[in-house]
């Protein structure tokens, strides 16, 4: 994850509408070949699917009336495709902070939703505040650390952890804590689906993103022979988009499941699907 691929000479050197490039990452597509105003087409619009499924997920939180963390969460999801989507454009440091930092604060808000076991969902409670407030506090130092410490290798790092962690918490959850005798068995292999599924479709896109780091020389020569726009589907760190996108949208599905039954009652909500997505369905509407 640490290496910077600059292999490909057809456009890496060239500045367009944005000027010089600043951000400390710069990617395997070639930069302004289609727009000088777009520095990676396929990069930037690929975040249009991450959008699709923020929007997506706020409108069925909406519809199906579910608590307001969760609407946070989407609308999170949703600032993380914006600022990649400004990053790819402009390759920009300002709107690589704009990509990176909301994928953390996203990540940490989900590892705090699994930690709140307690029923209902006002935050009243002093473990509430508490917890809150070490969520605020955390991001905060992370901003801080991150705008002195300019190395992206940091940011992966914190992210997989708090990725990582929310894995581990939610087969905690499952099977081991207390809590889990307030879910019955069959809804408990759902909510592990859900996982199972996010996190392998995750992991695939990290493994793709890799690929295309590691051999962006070959990509490189391989989309020149194809041509394009056949050669769009050769954009690995597209694909990570998508992937990650699809996989954090699973997880997600997976994390609601999970807190609702854990601070709710079970009977009251189902997984249902519409239009390939699953979705958390109110039954006592």
């Amino acid at each position: 994850m640490s290496i910077i691929p600059t292999a490909n000479e057809l456009s890496h050197d060239q500045d367009g509408f944005y000027g010089p490039i600043t951000a400390s990452l710069d990617w395997c597509e070639a930069n302004y070949q289609f727009s000088y105003y777009i520095a990676e087409l396929a990069n930037t619009f690929s975040n249009l699917f991450t959008l699709y499924l923020a929007i997506r997920g706020v409108k069925k939180l909406h519809q199906e009336s579910l608590p307001g963390r969760f609407v946070v969460g989407c609308i999170g999801f949703a600032l993380i495709g914006i600022g990649s989507f400004a990053f790819h454009a402009s390759l920009l440091y300002e709107a690589q902070l704009a990509d990176e930092l909301p994928m953390i604060y996203v990540a940490s808000m989900s590892f705090w939703t699994l930690y709140d076991y307690q029923l209902g969902f006002d935050l009243s409670s002093t473990q509430t505040k508490l917890q809150i407030a070490f969520l605020v506090l955390f991001d905060a130092l992370f901003t801080w650390s991150y705008a002195v410490y300019r190395n992206p290798v940091y940011h992966q790092v914190v992210f997989a952890i708090l990725i990582i962690s929310c894995a581990i918490r939610s087969t905690y959850l499952l099977k081991w804590s207390p809590v889990r005798t307030r879910i019955p068995d069959n809804k408990k292999k759902v909510i592990a689906s859900m996982f199972t599924t996010g996190a392998l479709t995750f992991a695939l896109g990290f493994f793709v993103w890799n690929l295309d780091i590691i051999f962006c020389d070959t990509l490189t020569r391989w989309k020149r022979t194809v041509g394009w726009p056949a050669a769009f589907l050769l954009e690995g760190h597209s694909w990570w988009h998508l992937l990650t996108g699809l996989g954090t949208y699973h997880m997600f599905i997976g994390i609601q499941r999970n807190t609702l039954c854990v601070k709710d009652d079970h009977r009251k909500f189902t997984i249902a699907c519409r239009s390939w997505l699953p979705y958390v369905k109110r039954l006592d509407k």
